[in-house]
């Protein structure tokens, strides 16, 4: 049995946690690499579709930011591996802070320009005018088919407000004859 004090438990604690801790380092930097790869290309795909000459020269902007940004966290990162290595107590939940705080500010600086602004407002446009056109279909093919659709269910009920509203009115004037011959 080993002392835990003995020169090659802590050498064995050591090299455990700086295994863990370039294990965390190397999934969390894949993970965003990937996460910033499928991020650009889809920001690139949009911008290409829906955006000017000058909303897409400040959506590069905003990109070179966000960039700026992944490339701050990997130098933090650098910078706290070093400090691990010359014996200051760094957690490893440190390391997911570093990356998952550079996500949330890249994104709202790539997020933040009119180019993204624009390019969201397309795709929600083009998301919204798909929806109608698979309303519609839904709509005619439940009506040819025989079932009630919405438009109907809409069409009843606006039907029995106005008949419900005419029969409060013939209520009142027929209260209005009774009163006058009771008189």
């Amino acid at each position: 049995m080993t002392d835990s004090h003995t020169p090659s438990a802590t050498a064995e604690g050591w090299n455990q946690f700086v295994e863990q801790m370039n294990q965390q380092f190397m999934d969390a930097f894949e993970q965003n690499v990937e996460a910033q790869a499928e991020f650009v290309e889809s920001w690139t795909e949009t911008m290409e579709a829906s955006v000017d000459d000058d909303e897409m020269s400040e959506g590069v902007k905003g990109y070179a930011r966000a960039y700026e940004a992944w490339m701050d966290a990997a130098q933090r990162m650098v910078d706290r591996v070093n400090d691990a290595a010359q014996g200051e107590e760094v957690e490893v939940e440190e390391f997911r802070d570093i990356w998952l705080n550079t996500a949330n500010e890249a994104f709202k600086e790539a997020m933040s320009t009119t180019a993204f602004a624009a390019a969201t407002g397309e795709s929600v446009s083009e998301a919204l005018d798909l929806r109608q056109q698979a309303d519609e279909v839904a709509e005619s093919t439940l009506h040819d088919l025989g079932f009630a659709t919405e438009g109907d269910v809409v069409e009843i009920g606006e039907r029995l407000v106005e008949l419900e509203r005419r029969q409060h009115a013939v209520e009142g004037k027929l209260d209005r004859i009774i009163e006058e011959l009771e008189e």
